[in-house]
């Protein structure tokens, strides 16, 4: 029986929905939220990014 596996094989194929990326997406922000509060690096971006960086003096 020639072709007659392919229908099986074609059930078992997983179909990606958009629930699925909605998912994914919100364990990604969620493991990303996780190693912040973990590594808690508040210094380097007080530094990096709010503190204005001082003048040169000369």
């Amino acid at each position: 029986m020639p072709g007659g596996g392919g229908g099986a094989l074609k059930s078992l194929k997983p179909k990606i929905q958009s629930v699925d990326i909605q998912a994914a997406a919100g364990w990604g922000i969620a493991a990303a939220a996780g190693a912040i509060w973990v590594v808690q690096p508040f210094d380097w971006i007080k530094k990096t990014f709010i503190d204005k960086p001082a003048a040169e003096e000369n």
